[in-house]
């Protein structure tokens, strides 16, 4: 039975580490998958090239594995299990890039095969990154904060929790967008969509903020469940926050005359839910930060 509970707790362990490892990857590599430039440098990329950019990531995240890793409780400092951190850390960047290449329409299967591995390898890169980064730029503990944190967030007033919500998800989105919004990368991207894949725009945008703040093990996670407010319900402050998203990313796009008001609204509704995109996973980490 103990046996059992123990092997139970290992796999519990491995899935957490996984889920915030690929949540930090996201958080990292978002920027860099909405640049073209990367795509194409990513497809034009020779096998020595791509070799390289292997190598490099590889010993870029095995030193980052060797003084904290993505790990929350590593389990010792031994070269070889640094080395077995560094390939997984790398299968979840590879995994997550190809998965949003896929989903944004840049790897289809009319992609020629050395194409597709370029552009993977190239994208892996930020993605690989964040997951070794992800202890380090935003770390928490599940277990949660002091009593007097407790009753701290339990006194304050539900609107002004909302609007703390607010402000942080408008804050993060905007760091993240704003510097896609003004590019033609969106243009570009809603024009190989079709509304199918909007909805899977939506549903992943919607997944990725709430693993974000309510199951990676970040910062302030469990004062996410605690905090009271208008829609301070998991479910509901992910939805709630991804419209604010989506506001802030259309707002964006008018600024920088990407949409005008004589464009028709299916135009502007593929260009927010792909800019909204990036724009809630900004968001997720603006709310875990206040």
């Amino acid at each position: 039975m103990k046996i059992e509970k123990s092997k139970k707790g290992i796999w519990s362990n491995e899935l957490n580490d996984i889920i915030r490892g690929a949540c930090g990857g996201f958080l990292f590599g978002i920027p860099l998958l909405y640049t073209m430039e990367v795509w194409w440098i990513g497809s034009l990329a020779q096998p020595p090239m791509i070799l390289v950019a292997i190598v490099i990531t590889f010993f870029v995240v095995y030193l980052l594995n060797r003084t904290e890793g993505f790990r929350k409780y590593p389990k010792s400092n031994r070269p070889y299990e640094a080395v077995i951190d560094t390939v997984e850390a790398m299968a979840i960047g590879i995994i997550c890039a190809t998965f949003m290449l896929i989903l944004l329409r840049e790897l289809t299967f009319n992609t020629f095969f050395k194409e597709s591995i370029g552009k993977i390898v190239y994208e892996s890169v930020p993605f690989t990154l964040g997951v070794a980064l992800s202890n380090q730029f935003l770390a928490g503990d599940k277990k949660g904060n002091s009593a007097e944190q407790n009753k701290q967030t339990n006194n304050q007033d539900e609107l002004h929790a909302t609007l703390s919500d607010i402000g942080g998800t408008l804050i993060g989105a905007t760091v993240i967008a704003f510097n896609i919004a003004p590019t033609d990368e969106i243009p570009m991207l809603a024009a190989a969509v079709s509304p199918n894949w909007l909805l899977a725009v939506i549903a992943t945008s919607l997944l990725l903020t709430y693993g974000i703040v309510f199951e990676a093990g970040f910062a302030n996670q469990q004062k996410r469940f605690r905090q009271r407010g208008i829609f301070q319900r998991p479910l509901g402050e992910t939805i709630m926050a991804y419209l604010v998203s989506l506001i802030a990313s259309i707002f964006m796009l008018w600024f920088f005359q990407k949409l005008t008001f004589s464009d028709p609204w299916t135009m502007w509704l593929d260009h927010a839910l792909l800019l909204g995109l990036p724009a809630s996973i900004g968001g997720a980490a603006g709310r875990l930060t206040i």
